[in-house]
């Protein structure tokens, strides 16, 4: 639907007060003579019309918020130890396959709510039971109140699947991929900034600062969302507008989205455990998500499963815990090449969708990913053979470090960024929340079979089995590259997303030319 092409009705506009003068299709006329205002009408009125320096601020503090639930997963792993001893225990990892896990099952939790009631209140709602479970496990007599506490803050975690939904809320579909970047960096940076810290944490200070210290970040994180991010959903900011144009103008009838439906219709049971089930669903028949997730989820449980080798190899060397911390400054190395080298990548890719480039496909999104994702089993092979210690430098495994983040991380970014454009509008939310669950229920998973793994086989051949089932976990990459599309055009929902794209095209359409109208009417007054 296109706004040139639609017929307008008159919105009141009280003398002295310029309002903005938004078109209201007739289109979106109910038979009670209600008028919703959407998307396309309300365009001026949405977070796409956010200045540029105001959108980076909210994604970047939604960034950090997710950084923080990252560094709650990874930072753990250093009271591992002091908690064996101080309660007579062999098991406190499991503490960490408590929180992942169901971090996994959360972020599709939250995911639907933040739909409803907006992106605000439930990044709050999820920020203030994290930050409630740490005193939990910080002040326990038992080992069973650090697990309870672990259980609790993993499901009450909302994760990347709301900071995804903000981008989405903020960026058009052809205009994310730095935004995805951004916030994809920031969530790998979580788990690598949260070991960097858990060592000397560990070394100095007693267990119970662990918690503590995931508390004050989380409580610093949340006061800074709670005064500086507003509402992003469109949903919520068109309903928020038409109230206040009914409160100027009694006799109008325009509404918000939300504002029609009364809330027992959009929480109807059914339609809420479809939309939740949809990513699990795609998850499991839907090749192209299946594939990259297991990817993605591999390459992140490797990066659990490497770390967990690091106090084995290092300590060859006799690193200490603040030194093994820091050890863990080559991913962020890699972290940082790999969000960099995407730069040149975006930047052709805008070039050719601005010729309108026919060759510009979905696909195109993994090209640079057939470079980086070697560089995983690549790193690995090379950890397993400098993983012996002396005499060779303890630099050696380092250099490798940082290929396997360099990977990781391009891995992560790209796979999401493909789904966002091979599935577009919910279908995509539901594909890239398959894999952020791969990524995290895998990563819980393997805190239940690195330790005896490193044990019965050594830490050598154990990265080198590693190093095996990482090459093979590439191999879909290439597969989709050259097959993507006619994998894609046998999808069950197929159909559905070529209709999804093709109203897509149309919104798009008719939010530029929204724009254009709005850019006149500024130059004209």
């Amino acid at each position: 639907m296109s706004t040139s092409a639609s017929s307008n009705i008159s919105v009141y506009e009280p003398e002295g007060i310029p309002l903005h003068h938004t078109a209201i299709t007739s289109s979106s006329r109910r038979p009670d003579g209600k008028t919703i205002l959407n998307d396309v009408d309300g365009f001026e009125h949405t977070g796409y019309c956010f200045s540029k320096r105001k959108k980076w601020w909210i994604l970047s503090v939604v960034a950090l918020c997710q950084t923080s639930m990252n560094f709650n997963a990874a930072t753990y792993s250093n009271a591992v130890n002091p908690l064996n001893g101080h309660y007579g225990i062999s098991n406190a990892r499991s503490g960490m396959a408590a929180f992942l896990i169901t971090y996994a099952f959360g972020c599709e939790f939250w995911a639907p709510w933040s739909e409803e009631f907006g992106r605000w209140p439930i990044m709050q709602a999820s920020l203030f039971f994290i930050n409630l479970w740490q005193p939990l496990a910080a002040w326990s007599t038992n080992w069973n109140m650090v697990l309870s506490a672990r259980v609790l803050g993993g499901f009450s975690t909302a994760g990347g699947s709301v900071t995804l939904g903000m981008v989405a809320d903020m960026f058009d579909a052809d205009q994310q991929q730095h935004a995805v970047l951004w916030a994809s960096f920031w969530s790998c940076i979580g788990s690598v900034l949260g070991g960097i810290a858990g060592g000397p944490i560990e070394q100095y200070l007693p267990w119970k600062w662990n918690f503590l210290i995931q508390l004050f970040f989380g409580i610093v994180v949340q006061a800074l969302h709670f005064f500086t991010v507003p509402e992003t959903l469109s949903e919520r900011m068109l309903g928020k507008e038409a109230k206040r144009m009914r409160k100027q103008n009694p006799d109008c009838e325009v509404y918000g989205p939300h504002e029609v439906i009364t809330l027992k219709q959009r929480l109807e049971p059914l339609e809420m455990l479809k939309t939740m089930g949809r990513p699990y669903y795609m998850l499991i028949f839907e090749p192209i998500v299946l594939c990259l997730s297991l990817f993605s989820g591999f390459s992140d449980a490797l990066i659990f499963s490497f770390l967990e080798s690091y106090g084995i190899v290092f300590g060859q060397w006799n690193f200490t815990p603040t030194k093994l911390s820091l050890a863990m400054i080559a991913l962020l190395i890699g972290y940082v090449i790999a969000y960099f080298s995407f730069f040149p990548v975006i930047r052709r890719h805008k070039a050719r969708r601005l010729r309108k480039d026919p060759t510009l496909t979905p696909e195109s999104r993994l090209w640079w990913l057939l470079y980086l994702a070697p560089l995983l089993p690549i790193g690995l092979l090379g950890s397993a053979f400098t993983s012996t210690g002396p005499p060779l430098p303890w630099i050696a495994p380092l250099v490798f470090a940082v290929l396997i983040g360099t990977a990781n991380m391009a891995i992560y970014y790209a796979t999401i960024d493909y789904m966002v454009a091979a599935y577009g509008g919910k279908y995509a939310a539901s594909a890239t929340g398959g894999n952020g669950f791969a990524r995290d229920f895998l990563a819980g998973l393997c805190a239940f079979y690195t330790g005896p793994m490193y044990r019965k086989l050594g830490t050598q051949n154990s990265i080198f089995l590693l190093f095996g089932l990482s090459a093979l976990v590439c191999i879909p990459v290439y597969v989709f590259y050259f097959k993507g599309a006619q994998i894609r055009a046998g999808s069950k929902w197929a159909e559905d997303i070529k209709k999804e794209k093709e109203k897509m095209v149309l919104i798009r359409q008719a939010v530029e030319d929204k724009r254009k109208a709005l850019r006149i009417e500024k130059v004209n007054v």
